[in-house]
């Protein structure tokens, strides 16, 4: 029947839902759904004690820590774990940031507060909990009234501070040449330590470090006070110098005693020189920080260092190398670096920590022990200039911004192996043009504007002196120093063509639909959740394009009987291409199958609706995100999902018809292990007829019959600098099979765009394809122009893709993303890598979750949908429920030139057959450069394009009448219904419908039961 709404309502629809922006105020924004699939970045509500949440606050201002007396990392951190530790260590404040850092203070240093939106990553011990980001701090309070700021103090008895003075400087040595092995560590500690040892000075330097002497030796002068600013190890009240800074203190009394000369301890001390685990023997004391640390990992303090336990550390861990300093410090490596220079054994004169009677270095001073009896030196490490990929070149040793923030945005870090050379690869793997290696072990990309937007600037090549853990003969920057690295040329050609399509309205809609389709009567069916769009919504409806400019003609009402909230659709390869839709929200909705046999014509409404009776049909697994797919024998395959709202992973497949016997599900364990982040997986038959499934950051083949894994593809690229980032729901991108051409002997390729990292949302750009069944299937990945989650894709007439729609940052579900991606972007596998992005037009409509693309019989893409309930703090709605539907006008007919025409009688084509098109109509080009194409039926949402495929058959021509030669199998062609198009130069003409390999699994005459039409094979 026609569907019809009161007038005023027609009205209003064409008023409020023109492509202005205007605030929709209706009672139905009240009735919005209570189904929520994930949660957002949380902070806590219930936190330890009386601890509460301060909100979002910067950190590294003028390069300073703002909680900066205690910090902690690991892969648990948390809110709850980071206040346990700051709390335990006696601190009021606690932050966590950049995921799994954890930082303590009694005090804010330069701090601020910042935007709530800029902590936006999440924990590495939660993912659904804020951890800050790069530069900012979720902070925290105990409540407790922070104690007096630190200080130095003038006068401790008869000790007198000199103030704060440099420390090694030049490499020459230390400033005061006795090292003390204290702990807990502060002024009133070292000053009674030298004290007690006859020395008239003392000076704390980094936190737990006491040294003594008689005089400031070896060049130390003055520098300024706010250089000494790490807090004492043992009194978080004052200050203990800083890196290569002491607070120096002079006695002033007339009491000192004798000199207790040597190292600080009573007794003699003697390198272990047998009885050592491991084939390690002792190699001599080596200077330390003459050009830098000659070994590079640390192991920490130890108050209970001996050589034997530095020994069993470093060989735990596979170093050949282990060497003690300054009595509790253990370093571990495979070489010395930095030139390191032999030194009398006399040196290494301090007591290890643990046993004093051992020699366990000294101040500047390593005793080193090698399990091969040989130590190699390597040279001080310099920048990389050379061996680097082509048109990469080494520019300098780049300032981080002095405000906090990042010179560069993707940070890697790579303990263990970071090289400069790997940092550069990993960029350019993934398009971006500027690398940089920081603090040894950190590698960050970006683009080669960013240092500029962020105000970085280049420091004395001096100042980037840490060696790479991987290359210790090479640079790996320093504390917020980068070696700084750039591509020299393009790296990703993002074409600006002067022509670029438009978005325009198209009609007011009825209908916030999730799933879009466009049947073989060339009108579009609109599914939508419960709950969604208008409070007497049948949740189904169909569009007739020819009517919209007769509202209450051009939509027609349907009906559906069950909740068909995230289904999943395909349309039959029957005679009436009927449309199927397969699972649903909850309850006896899962196991819904919903059949429906398009019928009336352009003009003309149809008559039919949807067809559904539960439990008569029913899938044999409930499935809430299940994908449907047409296999090459004309079966149904429904595959994955879970068993309803926010429950368990429902890890299997099923086929419909369902076989003959009992229980026929086949169980995927695949599925079971990546559950929840593989919803909608993508399925594709590949030329084989075997299937390509893609589903989180996973890939794989699998057998046809059996369903087993035929070959683990390589793993799906993410985020350069999180590889567990993902491509299906909930990190949501888009996949396609990009075109076959005849005769078919290319490799057939998989196109994915987009997708999201898990928790922070941080959403992908780039896109990976790959040719699944090569002897060596490897993806190639191109960066887009713009990030994307939430992805839309639909395959256009002339073999190119149309992405939009989406969000920048987020992950799927409702209130779970933000800013919109507003702009088209056309993709063109013709053109080389790097090369195939043209940036489009843009739209003023935010089309989020539960957005569509759907392309049309005149070669437009139908824009539709978007609910993703997402609201402003204060509570009023920011994105709305999407009612407006639009089309996007591709470059193609944006030209003003006239769509080609023809005529086919024969629709029902066979494999290899010959089929004739007749009065072939060309406006601007010849024969000669006609081009034919086949899209297959399909049905789209949250991005997933169920059935799609793109073919340009063969064929032949003579005068107006041409002859195509139909795919040659079901594996380059499952049985499907095709748009055919001719395209007249770039220009497509309107398609037709043709169906291409019959009902080979007789859907036709399925399910033979009582309530539904059977069309017949």
């Amino acid at each position: 029947m026609i569907f019809l709404r009161p007038l005023w309502l027609a009205l209003a629809l064409s008023i409020s839902l023109s492509l202005v922006h205007a605030e929709y105020v209706c009672s139905v924004t009240d009735q919005r759904t209570r189904y929520y699939r994930r949660q957002n970045l949380a902070i806590p509500t219930v936190l330890p004690g009386n601890w509460t949440s301060q909100g979002c606050y910067t950190d590294l201002v003028n390069n300073t820590r703002t909680l900066g007396a205690a910090q902690t990392a690991g892969s648990g951190n948390n809110a709850s774990s980071c206040i346990a530790f700051c709390n335990a260590k006696g601190f009021v404040y606690a932050g966590t940031e950049f995921s799994d850092e954890c930082y303590c203070d009694n005090q804010l240093h330069f701090g601020i507060p910042a935007p709530a939106t800029d902590c936006n990553m999440a924990c590495s011990g939660n993912p659904l909990e804020q951890c800050g980001a790069g530069g900012r701090l979720n902070l925290y309070w105990s409540g407790i009234p922070p104690p007096p700021p630190p200080s130095t103090a003038a006068k401790i008895g008869n000790w007198s501070s000199l103030g704060c003075y440099k420390d090694n400087v030049a490499g020459l040595g230390r400033s005061l040449t006795v090292g003390m092995a204290v702990t807990n560590n502060s002024n009133e500690v070292c000053t009674a330590a030298c004290f007690e040892a006859g020395y008239p000075l003392s000076g704390t330097e980094f936190t737990d470090e006491c040294y003594c002497g008689n005089t400031i030796a070896n060049g130390g002068v003055p520098a300024a006070a706010s250089d000494c600013n790490m807090l004492c190890a043992g009194n978080t009240e004052e200050f203990c110098g800083g890196p290569n800074r002491l607070n120096v203190y002079n006695y002033t009394g007339t009491d000192l005693p004798l000199q207790n000369l040597g190292n600080g301890n009573s007794g003699s001390v003697f390198p272990v020189t047998s009885g050592l685990s491991g084939n390690f023997s002792y190699a001599g004391c080596y200077v330390d920080n003459a050009f830098g640390r000659i070994l590079v990992f640390s192991q920490g303090g130890n108050p209970n260092n001996t050589i034997q336990s530095c020994v069993t550390t470093c060989a735990s861990q596979n170093y050949i190398i282990a060497g003690t300093e300054f009595a509790d410090e253990c370093y571990c490596g495979n070489t010395l670096v930095e030139d390191a220079l032999i030194a009398a054994d006399s040196t290494c004169n301090m007591g290890c920590a643990g046993n004093t009677t051992q020699a366990c270095g000294g101040p500047n001073r390593v005793s080193v022990y090698t399990s091969t009896g040989n130590v190699t030196i390597l040279p001080v490490p310099s920048p990389l200039q050379t061996g680097l990929p082509t048109n990469w070149k080494y520019k300098g040793c780049l300032r981080e911004p002095a405000n906090g923030a990042k010179a560069l945005p993707y940070k890697i870090v790579w303990p263990t192996n970071n090289t400069a050379l790997a940092c550069v690869e990993q960029c350019a793997a993934f398009g971006y043009p500027a690398s940089g290696v920081e603090f040894g072990q950190e590698c960050y990309c970006g683009d080669q504007m960013d240092p500029v937007t962020n105000s970085a600037i280049f420091g004395a090549e001096s100042e980037c002196n840490l060696p790479c853990p991987g290359d210790p003969v090479s640079l790996c920057g320093a504390g917020n120093r980068l070696n700084y690295y750039e591509y020299n040329g393009t790296m990703n050609l993002w074409n600006t063509p002067d022509n670029i399509g438009q978005y325009e309205f198209f009609v007011p809609g009825v209908v916030v639909p999730l799933i879009a389709t466009l049947g073989i009567n060339n009108k579009v069916t609109f599914l939508e959740k419960a709950g969604t769009g208008f409070p007497n919504s049948t949740g189904a409806y169909e569009l007739d394009l020819t009517l919209v400019s007769n509202f209450s003609a051009t939509w027609r009402e349907m009906h559906v009987k069950s909740d068909v909230f995230c289904a999943g659709s395909v349309i039959l390869p029957d005679k009436a291409g009927r449309q199927i839709n397969v699972g649903g929200w909850s309850l006896e909705s899962t196991f819904g199958l919903r059949l429906y046999a398009p019928s009336g014509s352009d003009g003309v409404n149809g008559t039919t609706d949807w067809e559904e009776d539960y439990p008569a049909l029913s899938l044999q697994r409930g499935r809430w995100y299940p994908t449907a797919a047409i296999l090459s024998n004309g079966s149904v395959l429904v595959i994955g999902g879970e068993t309803g709202s926010n429950a368990s992973p429902q890890p299997n497949l099923e086929i419909l018809p369902k076989p003959p016997g009992g229980d026929t599900v086949v169980e995927l364990d695949w599925l079971a292990r990546t559950d929840p982040n593989n919803l909608y997986p993508f399925v594709l038959v590949l030329p084989s007829k075997r299937l390509f499934v893609g589903y989180w950051n996973e890939a794989r083949i699998l057998d046809p019959v059996t369903f087993d894994t035929y070959k683990v593809l390589p793993n799906i690229p993410g985020a350069v600098n999180d590889f567990l980032a993902g491509r299906t729901y909930p990190l949501e991108g888009s996949a396609m099979l990009l075109p076959q051409r005849a005769p078919y002997t290319d490799p057939l390729r998989v196109l994915i765009c987009g997708g999201s990292t898990i928790g922070a949302g941080d959403a992908l750009d780039n896109c990976v394809s790959i040719a699944p069944e090569d002897s060596n299937p490897t993806w190639e990945l191109e960066r887009m122009p713009s990030k994307r989650v939430l992805t839309c894709m639909v395959g256009l007439p002339d073999g190119t893709y149309l992405i939009a729609n989406g969000a920048t940052q987020g992950v799927a579900g409702f209130g779970l993303a933000n800013d919109p991606n507003l702009n088209a972007v056309l993709y063109d596998p013709t053109k080389p890598l790097g090369q195939r992005f043209s940036i489009l037009n843009n739209t003023i409509v935010a089309r989020m979750y539960h957005s569509e693309l759907t392309l049309l019989p005149d070669g437009r893409v139908l824009v539709s949908g978007s609910d993703p309930q997402t609201d402003n703090p204060d509570g009023t709605v920011k994105y709305p429920e999407e009612f407006r539907i639009e089309v996007y006008v591709p470059p193609y007919l944006n030209q003003g030139f006239r769509p080609p025409e023809f005529g086919v009688s024969v629709t029902d084509w066979s494999y290899g057959g010959k089929y004739t098109i007749t009065n072939v109509k060309l406006y601007q080009g010849t024969i000669a450069s006609l081009r034919i194409s086949l899209l297959s039926a399909s049905s789209s949402t949250h991005g997933n394009s169920m059935g799609a495929r793109t073919i340009f058959p063969a064929f032949t021509c003579s005068g107006t009448t041409c002859t195509i030669t139909a795919p040659p199998n079901s594996g380059v062609s499952p049985p499907a219904w095709h748009q055919l198009f001719i395209l007249d130069g770039p220009t497509p003409s309107h398609s037709k419908w043709v169906r291409i390999g019959g009902d080979p699994a007789q859907l036709g005459n399925w399910p033979d039961i009582p309530g539904f039409t059977l069309p017949g094979v």
